[in-house]
């Protein structure tokens, strides 16, 4: 039953997913993962009770919207070097800035004890939910940003799809049982198989994929991967391996945080799957990864 719920679930999802990152303007797209954004920071600090934090509930949610406001904003968004410089400047300024604003709201706590792991959490939620995904709106920005995107998500769903099912069947040998304790060797080193896989596959049709995108009217020329632009094999399977064991690494970390906490799903909110973090945890430790790729090629 489980099972199906997943299964469900996905399938309504992933036809959204791939509709918003391949077609919709980027103010719309970064409307959407602000959403995501604040309902994901919302079961982080919900989680942080089990460690017996309360913290700042609305300053987070408002540093977290203003953000987003940014990145949909973007003055330099038609120009790839200028939105990246727009979003590094931004997101530079206030991973600086939070500590001292989060700090300064702590003063105003009646209970002291409590204040700075209060401000200690909002600050990490900034940094680990509302950084990544904000990049990853940016990378949308790129040249060639919605295949980049695509290629993405396709890498840590089918790592994830192929860990599960594997690690389920075959995996006898835990990766880290005290995190994670459903996690095997077997599941993680076929999940890193399917992504060299699918990043190969993607590289070996990309020009098709992004023609057939193209005439689907599901993006525009620049956000294609053609046969003209088509990059080498090997950096394509170093760089799918990194995506991959990012995401793996991810995931372990949202799962120290659930067993801290002593909770087994981060929220509810998705059948099958649990809350917003559960599934998006690995996209927020490989999203920078991609954007730092995206941006080493605009600065080159």
């Amino acid at each position: 039953m489980q099972l199906l719920k997943r299964i469900l679930t996905a399938v309504v999802l992933i036809p959204i997913v791939l509709l918003l990152v391949l077609a919709a303007p980027v103010p719309v797209l970064a409307f959407v993962t602000a959403l995501i954004a604040l309902l994901t920071t919302d079961e982080l600090l919900k989680l942080s009770a089990g460690y017996g934090i309360h913290p700042f509930r609305w300053a987070t949610y408002i540093v977290v919207a203003l953000f987003f406001v940014f990145v949909a904003v973007n003055p330099g968004g038609d120009t790839p070097l200028l939105s990246t410089a727009g979003v590094v400047y931004a997101a530079v300024f206030l991973a600086a800035l939070m500590p001292f604003i989060f700090s300064v709201i702590a003063m105003r706590r009646v209970d002291l004890r409590t204040a700075f792991p209060a401000a200690m959490v909002s600050v990490f939620a900034f940094g680990y939910i509302a950084l990544p995904l904000g990049l990853l709106v940016q990378v949308r920005e790129q040249w060639r940003g919605a295949f980049l995107i695509l290629y993405l998500l396709l890498i840590v769903w089918g790592g994830d799809i192929f860990a599960y099912f594997v690690g389920k069947s075959l995996g006898r040998h835990l990766m880290s049982p005290r995190i994670s304790p459903k996690k095997t060797w077997e599941g993680a080193f076929a999940s890193l198989a399917a992504s060299l896989i699918i990043g190969a596959l993607l590289f070996n049709y990309s020009g098709q994929i992004s023609s057939a995108l193209l005439n689907a009217h599901l993006i525009d020329k620049k956000d294609g991967l053609f046969a003209l632009q088509k990059p080498l094999l090997w950096p394509t399977l170093l760089l799918s391996a990194v995506l991959n064991i990012a995401a793996q690494l991810g995931d372990l970390v949202e799962s120290l945080i659930k067993r801290g906490a002593g909770v087994k799903d981060s929220g509810s909110l998705l059948p099958g799957h649990g809350g917003m973090l559960d599934r998006i945890d690995a996209l927020l430790f490989a999203a920078p990864i991609l954007w730092y790729y995206a941006a080493w090629r605009v600065l080159r």
